[in-house]
């Protein structure tokens, strides 16, 4: 049985994408599943069971890595094809089956939309696999030492940004002695060019509890490494979700993006939200997420605080 399975782009949709594709590949046990997705998630899928390929969509002027896909895929014959990108080259391709995502109802997370192409009505959580040499190298640096506190305090736009001295604030009311991780180590995570964001959080913290991974490791290596985290604090972005896809407590914070539609999904995942709703910031004359500061001031510290407290007694209790 062979089945394809046409991803995104973009890491944090690739990672929402994982449950559904794990649903497939346990119902299909010998099915030979080949991943279509840009380059950037498809370290994501290499460790999938029931993966066999995965094609990395480079983008190309006038929509020719789309030609690319089809040349490559158009000589199969498909006994199913999963589209979750909306594209045409689903309906050019034969395939025994065809579920092609469409707009989503506006009330949906991205989890339950993805559910829906199959009707599934409680869609299995995104998870993600990695091998004994990232989980290697997590054990060697989160994995002994007391309590870790991991951080995201980047995003692609900086409109998702929390400003670095609230990050410095959270860690410092966390970590202390009467907070919930007492001199927990911070493992401060990010993309590569991203160190510029993070550099005013890494010098804030002591070095002998500062674990610096941004640009350092790979989307495996940091999934292996966040799973070994105790609590993830960071903005909404593709790391948010892998954290969450791990199953370490994660507390995602938004603003100018819908949590009704991405936040962390999972038992143990909470968000904090600005003050200033999502439509305001957004509705704002002169908005556009390329070239805006941060739209995240008014989201304070104690905000932030009381939701890691409430995300750490929920935590507590089905534990």
């Amino acid at each position: 049985m062979n089945i394809l399975f046409v991803s995104s782009t973009r890491i944090g949709d690739a990672v929402l994408s994982t449950g559904l594709l794990a649903h497939l590949t346990q119902s299909f046990p010998e099915a030979h599943v080949t991943i279509a997705c840009g380059p950037l998630p498809a370290p994501i899928f290499a460790h999938v069971p029931g993966v066999k390929r995965v094609i990395v969509l480079h983008k190309r002027p006038w929509a020719g890595h789309w030609l690319d896909l089809w040349r490559d895929v158009v000589g199969t014959a498909w006994d199913m094809v999963v589209d979750l990108r909306g594209s045409a080259l689903s309906w050019t391709v034969w395939t025994r089956k065809r579920h092609v995502f469409r707009r989503a109802e506006s009330s949906l997370h991205r989890v339950q939309a993805l559910g829906r192409l199959l009707s599934l009505n409680d869609p299995p959580a995104p998870r993600i696999s990695w091998s004994a040499t990232e989980e290697a190298f997590a054990a060697e640096h989160i994995g002994q030492g007391g309590p870790v506190l991991g951080l995201g305090p980047t995003a692609n736009w900086a409109a998702k940004i929390w400003p670095a001295d609230r990050f410095i604030e959270l860690v410092t009311r966390i970590t202390r002695p009467d907070g919930l991780l007492p001199d927990a180590r911070i493992a401060v995570f990010g993309g590569d060019g991203e160190r510029p964001i993070a550099d005013p959080v890494l010098q804030a913290i002591p070095s002998e509890r500062c674990i610096d991974l941004v640009g350092a490791v790979d989307i495996l290596t940091a999934a292996a490494c966040l799973a070994r985290c105790d609590l993830f604090v960071g903005n909404d972005s593709g790391l948010m979700h892998i954290a969450a896809a791990t199953g370490t407590p994660t507390l995602g914070l938004f603003g100018p993006s819908q949590p009704v539609h991405y936040a962390p999904w999972g038992p143990h995942c909470a968000v904090a939200k600005t003050e200033i709703p999502y439509a305001a910031l957004v509705g704002a004359a002169g908005f556009d997420h390329r070239t805006s500061g941060t739209l995240m001031t008014s989201l304070s510290v104690d905000r932030v605080v009381d939701a890691v407290q409430e995300l750490w007694r929920r935590t507590e209790i089905d534990t």
